[in-house]
């Protein structure tokens, strides 16, 4: 073996292993990388499907309020018309339907900002005037009483779709 290939020998032993471990580390390195960012696509997925389904849930309970109302409305120009006895059970039950609406969107609304917040109290506040007014209110007129809810609840629900989407 002649000096020149014995230097070569050297070498190659010396920095080979440390190219090879260099090079694990670096595929290591960037294994970490991307199993941080699989695990920030899986929550942020995660998080958006419990967001949208959270939408759903939130879309079913104002309408819910909104056909109880209509049930409260009916009955009070029933008790109007003295055909049938005021039913606190339904004014309750619009009640109740008002309440999950708030839980709800109180839950969606701890997920955004601050103007979003006082979008959906003041949403709520209005479904509460609604449904004490319906009793009072024909049906007829009914969708008059919900005209700013409805307004208030499509730039909501607008809002829930986009952020869904983000």
């Amino acid at each position: 073996m002649t000096e020149g290939e014995g230097k070569l020998r050297i070498v190659l032993i010396t920095f080979f292993p440390m190219l090879i471990a260099t090079l694990s580390l670096v595929t290591s390195i960037f294994n970490g990388y991307l199993n941080n960012r699989f695990v920030d696509l899986i929550q942020r997925n995660f998080g958006r499907a419990e967001y949208m389904r959270t939408c759903k849930e939130t879309i079913d309970a104002y309408f819910q309020v909104k056909f109880k109302a209509g049930l409260v409305s009916a009955n009070g120009e029933h008790a109007r018309a003295g055909t049938a006895a005021i039913s606190s059970a339904e004014r309750i039950d619009a009640e109740a339907a008002v309440n999950k609406f708030a839980a709800l969107g109180t839950y969606l609304a701890n997920l955004r900002d601050e103007t979003i917040r006082a979008r959906y109290t003041e949403l709520v506040r209005a479904l509460e005037k609604s449904v004490t007014d319906a009793g009072r209110t024909p049906p007829a007129e009914l969708g008059r009483l919900f005209e700013g809810a409805d307004r208030i609840f499509a730039e909501l629900n607008n809002d829930c779709v986009k952020s869904a989407k983000e």
